[in-house]
């Protein structure tokens, strides 16, 4: 590195912590976000330094980070995405490639999910001409049980799609034996788990495959970016062809003839001979991310284990503040499973003297962030009421999350004196039976 370039960044380092100097938590004044990215000096160094090397494809950082979280997630490839929406749709795309034969899903095949969830994660399915299979979720866990997608599986069931709701890992391990059993594919929609467990094993290893988010609401960020993980060589092989236009040939961006073979290639009723870097082999996209992406995932998955330690911590100590309230229904984590949390979800009892409308509208007007708990039932929404869809059992719980779940933030920006000043507030509106709450 050069002088000057050294000296740049130090700069850099500087004027980040000149910027971002702590400022005293002030209740009812201070904003408390229900998610967002936490970002130091080193990531901002790490963007900088990217952009002044001009590394603006994908590229050195990107490859390195494959290899990174890869390890770190314990399975055998990642691949980046531009975002954990395009995750999902090369995936869920990804089992419907001629390569897989007599297995590769096709239209009218059926993929098992919940109807409480986010649309991202069904949306593939529709794109692919198959068909949501929806089953309710549990109103502890805000998942799935292995019962209601057992009972779900039926004659044209051909893959499994379930996210790990906010951080709360499904039971990965029983659902992956029920698809195993079935012959069904297993897709993890991780977006919101990363550093989750489930029988101690990391959420995103028990599927073909998994995606994940960095989006900066999330666990790590990248700004926009998302990334597809499998142990299944076939399988990232798809993926990445999906990923990268389509085509046949693996050469990384900027190289030439890796195999060798560049002009020895026969495929289709192509000529003999032709370019093997313009073969396509799928109808593609082009859903990669960018090195300057990569180089703040690179400085962010440093941080994992301190915001996975700070999720828990918050998530723990906002429950055991609110350990009692009347009139509210409290989250718990899936037996055998160690979550990193996403967020901290509430349901108002049936006999609840205030509305949820009333209870957002106290904490925001405290300047505590909050959220639905994502679409509630999808197959509510306009944009479905035109999809093929089969629905299996009520979806009761559902609609009682469209109706009267939220939830409000744990991640690692907030700290004890926010998380206490949260749970007093909720606390002290439900115990006032909605009459301002000593605002």
């Amino acid at each position: 590195m050069s002088d000057r370039k050294e000296k740049l960044l130090a700069d850099v380092a500087k004027y980040h912590a000149d910027a971002n100097k702590s400022r005293p938590f002030v209740p009812g004044h201070t904003e408390i976000w229900p998610s967002g990215a936490v970002l130091d000096a080193s990531d901002r160094v790490a963007l900088v330094e990217a952009a002044l090397d001009l590394r603006i494809a994908h590229g050195r950082s990107a490859r390195e980070f494959e290899s990174s979280f890869a390890r770190r997630m314990g399975v055998r490839t990642a691949l980046l995405t531009n975002s954990g929406s395009s995750a999902n749709l090369l995936a869920i795309t990804a089992l419907t490639s001629p390569l897989l034969g007599e297995r590769r899903l096709r239209p009218g095949d059926e993929v098992i999910t919940v109807a409480a969830g986010f649309p991202t994660t069904v949306n593939p399915v529709v794109q692919n001409g198959l068909v949501p299979v929806f089953v309710d979720v549990d109103l502890a866990t805000y998942n799935a049980t292995t019962e209601r997608v057992a009972e779900a599986i039926g004659p044209r069931t051909r893959a499994i799609a379930l996210a790990h709701t906010l951080g709360n890992p499904f039971p990965a391990a029983e659902i992956a034996a029920l698809a195993a059993e079935h012959g069904l594919f297993l897709l993890e929609d991780n977006c919101d788990a990363v550093g989750s467990l489930y029988d101690g094993r990391p959420t995103g290893t028990f599927g073909d495959l998994a995606t994940t988010s960095f989006y900066p609401a999330h666990h790590l960020t990248m700004g926009e970016g998302g990334c597809v993980l499998t142990s299944r060589p076939l399988l990232a092989k798809i993926v990445e062809s999906l990923r990268d236009w389509g085509r046949d040939c693996w050469c990384a961006p900027g190289k030439s003839n890796t195999c060798l073979k560049r002009f020895d290639h026969q495929k289709g009723t192509l000529p003999a001979g032709y370019d093997h870097k313009y073969v396509y082999s799928h109808v593609g996209y082009n859903l990669k991310s960018t090195d300057i992406q990569a180089a703040l995932g690179l400085s962010q998955l440093d941080k994992l284990d301190s915001f996975t330690a700070a999720r828990r911590d918050n998530w723990a100590r906002l429950r055991a503040g609110l350990e009692g309230t009347p009139y509210l229904l409290l989250p718990s984590e899936t037996p055998g499973s160690t979550p990193s949390w996403f967020g901290f979800v509430l349901t108002l009892t049936e006999d609840a003297p205030f509305s949820r409308s009333e209870l957002i509208g106290f904490l925001e007007g405290r300047k505590i962030g909050t959220r639905h708990l994502f679409a509630g039932n999808l197959t509510r929404h306009p944009a479905y009421q035109d999809v093929r869809y089969r629905v299996v059992g009520e979806l009761t719980n559902s609609d009682i999350v469209t109706e009267r779940s939220f939830w409000v933030g744990v991640y690692p920006g907030l700290n004890d004196e926010m998380i206490d000043y949260i749970a007093a507030s909720i606390r002290s509106f439900a115990e006032n039976g909605g009459r301002d709450g000593g605002r």
